[in-house]
Formats: structure tokens, sequence, C-alpha cells
């Protein structure tokens, strides 16, 4: 059985605000060592479940943050910045199934540190739904017919997956209690709750189907000002809805929108004052 991890770092236990997901700040360092300890744990509980190929792609910021050497040895680690598939590099349909880890809610939501990709973003839609990074995520391996069999983070991420996958199992390793503070298992209880819920997620693979996205879907970006909007604008076969923030594109499927999603967001950064 082949699995794919797309590991993230603000669903990662005790971590409360931007000091430990942000390189810049003194809490990074401890923050990576327990991320590279939840991937260990999914993958060791992967293995004794059935798994024999294992890909762990790092997807948080600059997606470097994983400590290879301190990773499980027989996992493959997917690093570093520009991806051009983003948290959800080297997936294809030769998986059995991926897990999130370490992921948060939607921007826009009651969740810690939620966002989505970039702080210019208010929300993002497929044909007027609404989704955030799990969802975006989710479709793109749907596209691939690979289930999200288990999703890991705070309280309001795994709600979030609950509504759009169903039967998928999640392991809630902290409860939200504001945008930057948390109620949170110790990282030691939360590789125990971690390796069952890998464990259980095996076992209920049949269970869950791929979330399969729609055809020729309708991407929507809502920016948080124009200039982030008009930025975004510049992808061809984009246009700005009238009297809104929001960038508008038509996808041919799935994985044109979400690499417009990428290009957009990225774009969106550009403007010098927000």
């Amino acid at each position: 059985m082949k699995l794919y991890l797309s590991v993230d770092m603000e669903g990662i236990t005790g971590l409360p605000d931007h000091t430990y997901v942000d390189s810049k700040f003194h809490n990074y360092e401890r923050a990576r060592k327990i991320m590279t300890q939840e991937a260990n744990y999914v993958s060791q509980a992967a293995f004794e479940n059935g798994c024999s190929d294992i890909v762990i792609n790092d997807s948080h910021s600059k997606m470097n943050n994983l400590l290879i050497d301190e990773l499980h040895s027989d996992v493959t680690l997917i690093s570093g910045d520009v991806k051009p598939f983003s948290m959800m590099q080297g997936l294809n349909d030769d998986y059995d199934g991926a897990m999130f880890i370490g992921y948060h809610a939607r921007a826009g939501s009651f969740g810690v540190m939620s966002h989505s990709m970039v702080h210019a973003v208010r929300h993002f839609y497929i044909n007027d739904i609404p989704l955030g990074e799990l969802g975006m995520n989710a479709y793109v391996a749907g596209y691939y017919g690979v289930p999200v069999l288990l999703v890991a983070g705070d309280d309001q991420a795994i709600k979030e997956a609950e509504e759009i996958i169903p039967n998928v199992t999640t392991a809630c390793v902290k409860e939200t209690v504001s945008r930057s503070a948390v109620k949170s298992m110790t990282p030691k209880k939360a590789g125990e709750l971690l390796t069952e819920k890998t464990k259980q997620a095996l076992a209920n693979r049949n269970q869950v189907k791929p979330l399969i996205p729609p055809e020729r879907p309708i991407l929507k970006i809502e920016f948080c000002n124009y200039g982030q909007a008009e930025w975004a604008h510049l992808i061809p076969g984009t246009e700005i809805v009238e009297g809104t923030t929001i960038v508008q594109f038509q996808a041919k499927d799935m994985i044109e929108a979400y690499r417009a999603m990428i290009a957009m967001t990225e774009l969106a950064l550009h403007t010098a004052f927000s």
C-alpha cells in the first residue's frame, strides 16, 4: 500500500501562534521537532499496518520545515519551494490513500491560526462552495481517485474535514481557545492518539471515497483588498467580479484550478500596502 502524507504546521500539537510557525521567531525550532515527531508517529503506525511506501510532502510556508535527519528512515520526503503543486506536490493516481497532518481551519473561520494559503485571502470558492486548504487539497486528491483517510489538527480543522469528507478518520490534538491560543494535549499523548487513529484510518480505508471535484470548476478567490485582486488578475483568463475583491477563473479541471489558485495567491503578495 502506498501512502501520501501532506504535513502542515499550524495544526501540530501545542502550537498556539505565529512564533511557532514562522522561522524568524524563537519558538520555531521547537515546533519543527514536534512536527517531525508527528510525521514519524503516523509513518511508523502506517508501516506497521500494511503500508510499504510512504511519501511525505512538507506543506508549510517555504516547505523546508521537517527535519530529514530525524524522520523515519524508510519514508521519502518532498521538501522546498517552489513546488508546482504546493501542498499536494508529488501526488498522483499511484497512491492508495492520503493523510493530512497538522492541518488548520480555513480563512475567516474560528480556529487556531486559521487562514487559506496566505493572509491576503478571505475566502476560496469552488463553484461557490467555500473551502480552505483542506478542501482544495482533498479535491486534488479526489481528482486522482485518492481518498483522504485521516485528517489531524485542531478541533476546527477536524470539524471542517468531517463536513466535507464522509467517513474520514480524524485526530484532534488541540482545541481552539482563540485564533492564537489553544488547549492542547502533550506531544507524547498526541503521538499515542495519532498512532491509534492511523491504524483506525487504514482499517477503515474501504469506507472512504475520494472527494471527486466538479468538472470544469469555477475558482473564486476573495482577497482582502483591491490591490491584491489586481495582482491576481494578471493571470490570463481571470476576471475581477465587479464591485468586489473577488477574482474568478473558469478552469478546465481541478488541477488547473489549483495551479491558478497558487499563482493568484503568490501574485497577491506583491501588493505593497495592505
